[in-house]
Protein backbone atom coordinates (compact mmCIF):
# COMPACT_ATOMS: atom_id res chain seq x y z
CA UNK A 1 0.00 0.00 0.00
CA UNK A 2 1.12 3.39 -0.38
CA UNK A 3 1.64 5.61 2.70
CA UNK A 4 3.38 9.01 3.72
CA UNK A 5 6.02 8.70 6.36
CA UNK A 6 8.04 11.44 7.46
CA UNK A 7 11.89 9.88 8.19
CA UNK A 8 12.92 12.75 10.01
CA UNK A 9 12.18 16.54 9.67
CA UNK A 10 11.96 17.93 6.06
CA UNK A 11 12.28 14.65 5.17
CA UNK A 12 8.89 13.00 3.51
CA UNK A 13 8.69 10.46 1.27
CA UNK A 14 5.44 8.23 -0.51
CA UNK A 15 6.75 5.01 0.62
CA UNK A 16 5.27 1.13 -0.36
CA UNK A 17 4.42 -0.38 3.09
CA UNK A 18 2.53 -3.75 3.85
CA UNK A 19 -0.81 -3.67 4.41
CA UNK A 20 -1.74 -3.87 8.03
CA UNK A 21 -3.74 -7.31 9.49
CA UNK A 22 -6.31 -7.24 12.02
CA UNK A 23 -5.73 -8.56 15.44
CA UNK A 24 -7.06 -8.88 18.77
CA UNK A 25 -6.61 -5.49 19.60
CA UNK A 26 -7.03 -3.40 16.19
CA UNK A 27 -9.96 -5.06 14.79
CA UNK A 28 -11.20 -2.98 12.42
CA UNK A 29 -9.88 -3.04 8.71
CA UNK A 30 -10.33 0.51 7.29
CA UNK A 31 -10.08 1.40 3.88
CA UNK A 32 -9.11 5.42 4.04
CA UNK A 33 -10.85 7.69 1.51
CA UNK A 34 -9.82 10.98 3.25
CA UNK A 35 -7.12 12.63 5.62
CA UNK A 36 -6.58 16.00 6.36
CA UNK A 37 -3.21 18.05 7.15
CA UNK A 38 -3.25 19.34 10.05
CA UNK A 39 -0.61 22.21 11.62
CA UNK A 40 0.96 19.44 13.81
CA UNK A 41 1.26 17.53 11.03
CA UNK A 42 3.13 20.51 9.34
CA UNK A 43 5.15 20.62 12.69
CA UNK A 44 6.09 17.14 12.16
CA UNK A 45 7.28 17.47 8.90
CA UNK A 46 9.55 20.57 9.88
CA UNK A 47 10.36 19.46 13.18
CA UNK A 48 8.89 21.38 15.55
CA UNK A 49 6.51 18.90 16.90
CA UNK A 50 7.69 18.15 20.43
CA UNK A 51 5.77 15.29 20.68
CA UNK A 52 6.68 13.55 17.86
CA UNK A 53 8.86 10.34 16.95
CA UNK A 54 10.65 9.19 14.33
CA UNK A 55 10.10 7.77 11.50
CA UNK A 56 6.35 8.21 11.23
CA UNK A 57 3.22 7.63 9.55
CA UNK A 58 1.44 10.77 9.97
CA UNK A 59 -2.20 11.79 9.84
CA UNK A 60 -4.38 12.00 12.23
CA UNK A 61 -7.45 13.39 10.82
CA UNK A 62 -9.00 10.34 9.33
CA UNK A 63 -12.14 8.57 7.47
CA UNK A 64 -12.13 6.09 5.51
CA UNK A 65 -14.80 2.57 4.65
CA UNK A 66 -14.92 -0.31 6.96
CA UNK A 67 -13.27 -3.01 4.46
CA UNK A 68 -13.57 -5.67 7.41
CA UNK A 69 -14.15 -6.43 11.12
CA UNK A 70 -13.02 -9.02 13.53
CA UNK A 71 -14.41 -11.49 15.68
CA UNK A 72 -17.17 -9.90 18.06
CA UNK A 73 -16.94 -6.39 16.86
CA UNK A 74 -20.10 -4.91 17.15
CA UNK A 75 -19.83 -1.00 17.03
CA UNK A 76 -19.66 -0.96 13.08
CA UNK A 77 -20.21 -3.38 10.16
CA UNK A 78 -18.17 -3.70 6.84
CA UNK A 79 -19.09 -0.60 4.15
CA UNK A 80 -19.64 1.44 7.38
CA UNK A 81 -18.66 4.93 7.01
CA UNK A 82 -16.26 6.42 10.05
CA UNK A 83 -13.84 8.60 11.55
CA UNK A 84 -11.30 7.83 14.05
CA UNK A 85 -10.22 8.92 17.32
CA UNK A 86 -6.50 9.34 17.17
CA UNK A 87 -5.71 9.26 21.05
CA UNK A 88 -4.65 6.43 22.87
CA UNK A 89 -4.83 6.53 26.21
CA UNK A 90 -3.43 3.94 29.18
CA UNK A 91 -6.43 4.38 31.56
CA UNK A 92 -4.79 3.92 34.74
CA UNK A 93 -2.69 6.72 35.31
CA UNK A 94 -3.82 9.57 37.37
CA UNK A 95 -4.73 11.88 34.38
CA UNK A 96 -7.10 8.44 33.51
CA UNK A 97 -8.52 7.97 36.26
CA UNK A 98 -9.16 12.02 36.60
CA UNK A 99 -11.25 11.65 33.43
CA UNK A 100 -8.51 13.05 31.11
CA UNK A 101 -7.00 10.75 28.84
CA UNK A 102 -5.85 13.19 26.55
CA UNK A 103 -3.25 14.09 28.77
CA UNK A 104 -2.43 10.59 29.68
CA UNK A 105 0.75 9.95 30.91
CA UNK A 106 1.81 7.32 28.27
CA UNK A 107 -0.35 8.86 25.47
CA UNK A 108 0.21 7.57 22.02
CA UNK A 109 -1.40 9.42 19.56
CA UNK A 110 -1.55 8.13 15.72
CA UNK A 111 0.25 10.31 13.42
CA UNK A 112 2.67 11.64 16.31
CA UNK A 113 3.60 8.24 18.87
CA UNK A 114 2.57 5.50 16.18
CA UNK A 115 1.50 5.52 12.97
CA UNK A 116 -1.27 7.05 11.86
CA UNK A 117 -3.48 7.73 8.49
CA UNK A 118 -1.71 8.96 5.57
CA UNK A 119 -2.06 5.77 4.25
CA UNK A 120 -5.11 3.24 2.10
CA UNK A 121 -5.44 1.21 5.09
CA UNK A 122 -5.22 1.11 8.95
CA UNK A 123 -6.14 -1.31 11.35
CA UNK A 124 -7.62 0.13 14.29
CA UNK A 125 -9.94 -0.69 17.86
CA UNK A 126 -13.63 -0.84 17.16
CA UNK A 127 -14.28 1.81 19.86
CA UNK A 128 -12.06 4.03 18.12
CA UNK A 129 -14.42 4.47 15.20
CA UNK A 130 -17.47 6.70 14.99
CA UNK A 131 -20.32 6.18 12.17
CA UNK A 132 -20.05 9.60 9.83
CA UNK A 133 -23.63 11.42 9.74
CA UNK A 134 -25.81 10.76 6.92
CA UNK A 135 -25.22 13.69 4.17
CA UNK A 136 -21.75 15.16 4.88
CA UNK A 137 -18.87 13.80 2.45
CA UNK A 138 -15.68 12.32 3.45
CA UNK A 139 -13.56 15.12 2.87
CA UNK A 140 -15.93 17.50 4.73
CA UNK A 141 -16.23 14.83 7.64
CA UNK A 142 -12.01 15.32 7.72
CA UNK A 143 -13.18 18.42 9.97
CA UNK A 144 -14.97 16.38 12.34
CA UNK A 145 -11.47 16.10 14.30
CA UNK A 146 -10.75 19.51 14.38
CA UNK A 147 -13.92 20.58 15.72
CA UNK A 148 -13.61 18.20 18.20
CA UNK A 149 -10.50 19.93 19.41
CA UNK A 150 -12.53 23.35 19.19
CA UNK A 151 -14.88 21.76 21.83
CA UNK A 152 -12.65 20.77 24.27
CA UNK A 153 -10.91 24.28 23.74
CA UNK A 154 -14.53 25.80 24.78
CA UNK A 155 -14.72 23.31 27.49
CA UNK A 156 -10.81 24.29 29.24
CA UNK A 157 -12.10 27.79 28.85
CA UNK A 158 -15.12 27.10 30.60
CA UNK A 159 -16.57 29.42 28.42
CA UNK A 160 -20.12 31.34 29.43
CA UNK A 161 -22.42 33.53 27.17
CA UNK A 162 -21.44 36.26 30.04
CA UNK A 163 -17.60 36.29 28.67
CA UNK A 164 -16.03 38.21 25.64
CA UNK A 165 -13.97 35.82 24.00
CA UNK A 166 -11.02 36.73 21.69
CA UNK A 167 -9.43 34.16 19.61
CA UNK A 168 -6.30 34.89 17.94
CA UNK A 169 -5.61 32.84 14.49
CA UNK A 170 -8.59 32.44 11.80
CA UNK A 171 -6.75 29.68 10.18
CA UNK A 172 -8.63 25.50 10.19
CA UNK A 173 -7.97 26.01 13.69
CA UNK A 174 -9.05 29.14 14.84
CA UNK A 175 -12.32 29.22 12.59
CA UNK A 176 -13.31 25.68 14.24
CA UNK A 177 -13.67 27.26 17.54
CA UNK A 178 -15.23 30.11 16.06
CA UNK A 179 -18.05 27.70 14.73
CA UNK A 180 -18.03 25.79 18.36
CA UNK A 181 -18.09 29.22 20.38
CA UNK A 182 -20.77 31.16 18.87
CA UNK A 183 -22.77 28.20 20.34
CA UNK A 184 -22.13 29.54 23.66
CA UNK A 185 -23.71 33.12 22.43
CA UNK A 186 -20.69 34.65 24.41
CA UNK A 187 -21.06 38.61 24.58
CA UNK A 188 -18.55 39.27 22.19
CA UNK A 189 -16.41 37.41 19.85
CA UNK A 190 -13.35 38.62 18.19
CA UNK A 191 -11.51 37.20 15.76
CA UNK A 192 -7.53 38.20 14.96
CA UNK A 193 -5.63 37.27 12.08
CA UNK A 194 -3.47 39.18 9.66
CA UNK A 195 -5.50 38.40 6.68
CA UNK A 196 -8.64 40.55 5.77
CA UNK A 197 -10.08 38.18 3.78
CA UNK A 198 -10.35 35.34 6.08
CA UNK A 199 -11.14 38.38 8.83
CA UNK A 200 -14.17 38.66 6.59
CA UNK A 201 -15.23 35.22 6.34
CA UNK A 202 -15.22 34.74 10.42
CA UNK A 203 -17.60 38.21 10.33
CA UNK A 204 -20.16 36.25 8.35
CA UNK A 205 -19.68 32.75 10.05
CA UNK A 206 -20.80 34.86 13.65
CA UNK A 207 -17.72 36.79 14.79
CA UNK A 208 -18.99 40.07 16.32
CA UNK A 209 -15.83 42.25 15.92
CA UNK A 210 -12.25 41.06 13.82
CA UNK A 211 -8.57 42.63 14.50
CA UNK A 212 -6.20 42.35 11.98
CA UNK A 213 -3.00 42.44 13.54
CA UNK A 214 -0.79 43.72 11.11
CA UNK A 215 -2.84 47.24 11.04
CA UNK A 216 -4.15 47.62 14.54
CA UNK A 217 -2.11 47.24 18.16
CA UNK A 218 -4.27 44.24 19.36
CA UNK A 219 -4.65 44.72 23.20
CA UNK A 220 -5.26 48.27 23.02
CA UNK A 221 -8.29 46.64 20.34
CA UNK A 222 -9.47 44.22 22.67
CA UNK A 223 -9.68 46.32 25.11
CA UNK A 224 -11.58 49.02 23.56
CA UNK A 225 -14.02 46.64 21.78
CA UNK A 226 -14.99 45.15 25.50
CA UNK A 227 -15.28 48.68 27.04
CA UNK A 228 -11.74 49.13 28.60
CA UNK A 229 -11.68 46.00 30.32
CA UNK A 230 -10.47 43.16 27.76
CA UNK A 231 -11.32 39.76 26.51
CA UNK A 232 -12.70 37.64 29.60
CA UNK A 233 -11.41 34.47 27.54
CA UNK A 234 -8.36 34.32 25.23
CA UNK A 235 -7.91 31.45 22.92
CA UNK A 236 -4.28 31.24 21.10
CA UNK A 237 -4.97 29.02 17.89
CA UNK A 238 -1.80 30.44 16.00
CA UNK A 239 1.18 30.22 18.40
CA UNK A 240 3.05 32.43 16.95
CA UNK A 241 6.53 34.26 18.63
CA UNK A 242 4.89 36.88 21.02
CA UNK A 243 1.45 35.83 20.55
CA UNK A 244 1.46 33.93 24.17
CA UNK A 245 2.16 37.57 25.58
CA UNK A 246 -0.49 39.38 23.45
CA UNK A 247 -3.19 36.83 24.95
CA UNK A 248 -2.13 37.51 28.43
CA UNK A 249 -1.95 41.42 27.86
CA UNK A 250 -5.03 41.61 25.95
CA UNK A 251 -7.05 39.40 28.55
CA UNK A 252 -8.93 41.24 31.75
CA UNK A 253 -8.16 40.76 35.26
CA UNK A 254 -9.97 36.96 36.31
CA UNK A 255 -9.86 36.18 32.92
CA UNK A 256 -8.81 32.09 31.05
CA UNK A 257 -5.90 32.02 28.24
CA UNK A 258 -5.90 29.08 26.77
CA UNK A 259 -2.80 27.75 24.93
CA UNK A 260 -3.17 25.31 22.24
CA UNK A 261 0.14 25.39 20.73
CA UNK A 262 3.34 22.80 20.76
CA UNK A 263 6.14 25.19 19.72
CA UNK A 264 9.24 24.95 21.76
CA UNK A 265 10.84 27.97 21.12
CA UNK A 266 11.96 30.44 23.40
CA UNK A 267 9.60 33.02 23.59
CA UNK A 268 8.54 36.13 26.12
CA UNK A 269 6.64 35.98 28.70
CA UNK A 270 6.78 37.29 32.47
CA UNK A 271 4.76 36.71 35.78
CA UNK A 272 3.28 39.99 36.38
CA UNK A 273 1.14 39.87 33.41
CA UNK A 274 -0.55 36.53 35.00
CA UNK A 275 0.11 37.53 38.66
CA UNK A 276 -0.94 40.86 38.47
CA UNK A 277 -4.65 40.05 36.54
CA UNK A 278 -4.51 36.67 38.69
CA UNK A 279 -5.05 34.84 34.99
CA UNK A 280 -6.14 30.81 34.73
CA UNK A 281 -3.70 30.25 31.58
CA UNK A 282 -4.49 26.64 30.69
CA UNK A 283 -3.47 24.42 28.28
CA UNK A 284 -5.83 22.12 25.36
CA UNK A 285 -4.73 19.26 23.88
CA UNK A 286 -6.64 16.93 21.75
CA UNK A 287 -10.20 16.40 22.55
CA UNK A 288 -11.35 14.37 25.66
CA UNK A 289 -14.23 11.70 23.79
CA UNK A 290 -15.53 14.04 22.27
CA UNK A 291 -16.51 13.05 18.48
CA UNK A 292 -19.88 11.61 19.92
CA UNK A 293 -20.66 15.27 20.67
CA UNK A 294 -19.53 16.97 17.50
CA UNK A 295 -21.27 14.24 15.35
CA UNK A 296 -24.60 15.10 17.39
CA UNK A 297 -23.98 18.70 16.68
CA UNK A 298 -23.50 17.84 12.83
CA UNK A 299 -26.99 15.76 12.68
CA UNK A 300 -28.82 18.38 14.65
CA UNK A 301 -27.75 20.96 12.75
CA UNK A 302 -25.81 23.36 14.55
CA UNK A 303 -22.66 22.83 13.06
CA UNK A 304 -22.24 22.75 9.22
CA UNK A 305 -18.94 21.81 8.06
CA UNK A 306 -19.78 21.78 4.09
CA UNK A 307 -17.24 23.11 2.31
CA UNK A 308 -14.56 23.68 5.07
CA UNK A 309 -11.72 22.54 2.79
CA UNK A 310 -10.61 24.30 0.71
CA UNK A 311 -7.69 22.31 -1.48
CA UNK A 312 -7.44 18.72 -1.59
CA UNK A 313 -4.26 16.61 -3.40
CA UNK A 314 -3.83 12.85 -3.74
CA UNK A 315 -2.14 11.21 -1.06
CA UNK A 316 0.77 10.10 -3.70
CA UNK A 317 0.93 14.36 -4.12
CA UNK A 318 2.09 14.71 -0.53
CA UNK A 319 4.93 17.08 -1.14
CA UNK A 320 3.22 19.01 -3.26
CA UNK A 321 0.46 19.43 -0.71
CA UNK A 322 2.95 20.26 2.39
CA UNK A 323 4.62 22.84 -0.19
CA UNK A 324 1.70 24.51 -0.80
CA UNK A 325 0.45 24.62 2.74
CA UNK A 326 3.86 26.10 3.45
CA UNK A 327 3.52 29.15 1.00
CA UNK A 328 0.96 30.52 2.98
CA UNK A 329 -1.45 30.86 0.29
CA UNK A 330 -4.11 33.06 1.40
CA UNK A 331 -6.80 31.04 -0.24
CA UNK A 332 -6.04 28.42 1.71
CA UNK A 333 -8.32 27.45 4.74
CA UNK A 334 -7.87 23.21 4.90
CA UNK A 335 -6.07 21.17 3.18
CA UNK A 336 -7.32 17.64 2.36
CA UNK A 337 -6.06 14.18 1.16
CA UNK A 338 -8.02 11.51 -1.37
CA UNK A 339 -7.17 8.17 -1.98
CA UNK A 340 -8.43 8.34 -5.79
CA UNK A 341 -5.05 6.56 -7.58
Amino acid sequence: MKAVRVMKPGDLRVVDEEKPVLDSENNVMIRMTAAGICGSDGGIYHGTNAAATYPRIIGHENVGVVEAIGEGVTRVKVGDRVIVDQVNACGKCWACRHGRPNVCGSLKVRGVHIDGGYRQWMAVPEDKCYLLPEGISDVDAIMIEPTTIAVQSCSRAELTEEDDLMIIGAGALGTSILRIARLYHPHKLIMVDIDDEKLDDCLKNGATDVINSKKEDVVEKAKELTGGYGPTVTIDAACFHGSLLTACKATGNAGRVITMGFSVAQDEINQFVITSKELDVRGSRLQNRRFGEVIRLIEEGKVDLTGAVSHTFKLTDAQKAFDFVDSHDPSIRKVAFTFDF
